[in-house]
């Protein structure tokens, strides 16, 4: 199958679970949605949990892909680590699977995929790396320090800096989520990042 139809398909699935719990998404009105057959879906995703698989995959993709983004907006590193906090906070807000993925909690209305790796026989790549395991929260916050002190270290970088930059990095990604947990009042996640780094962290 084309790419370009797995994508409709995955739009479809995230479109009628913005409207329904997952438990109510059917997979015939899912396909009708893309305007494919059912068969062509269950070609694609194998199952259900398949789709909840490669739909939580690929909002995992969107959000550590917008993370690159944010890191690459500013040369000046502690603007770099704001907008990474902003992006962060801002997706969770928006996307109830990142939130999700970003805090553990999992609402009813949302589909549970199993973390660890399931046995995938799928003839898809895509959908075999879907069928892998799915990053903790824990994961993800090192997942975004790791990248956001390779992108601000640079090569050749000292070690006893990159452990500095690596405290202030999983610093500014906590302070994210503990936004994303409870939303603050006012200023908002930025100016609490450039409260928490007076200074340049690297």
């Amino acid at each position: 199958m084309m790419p370009a139809a797995r994508e409709s398909l995955l739009d479809a699935a995230y479109t009628a679970l913005a409207r329904r719990p997952w438990s109510a998404v059917r997979m015939v009105d899912v396909a009708a949605a893309a305007g494919v057959s059912r068969q062509t879906l269950y070609n694609e995703f194998g199952s259900k949990e398949g789709l909840a698989r490669a739909l939580v995959r690929r909002e995992a993709d969107g959000f550590l892909a917008g993370v690159e983004r944010a890191l690459a907006t500013h040369s000046d590193a502690r603007e770099r680590l704001t907008a990474t906090a902003e992006w962060t906070a801002s997706t969770a807000r928006e996307n109830a699977l990142v939130r999700a993925m970003l805090t553990g909690c999992w609402s009813e209305r949302l589909p549970s995929p199993t973390l660890s790796a399931v046995p995938s026989s799928s003839a898809v790549p895509a959908q075999r790396r879907a069928d892998g395991p799915l990053p903790s929260p824990g994961d993800f916050v090192a997942i975004v320090r790791d990248r956001a002190v390779a992108v601000l270290a640079g090569p050749g970088a000292h070690r006893t800096d990159t452990v500095e930059l690596a405290r202030s990095c999983e610093l500014v990604v906590r302070l994210a989520l503990s936004c994303v947990a409870a939303p603050p009042v006012e200023g908002g996640v930025g100016e609490l990042v450039r409260t928490a780094l007076p200074r340049q962290p690297v």
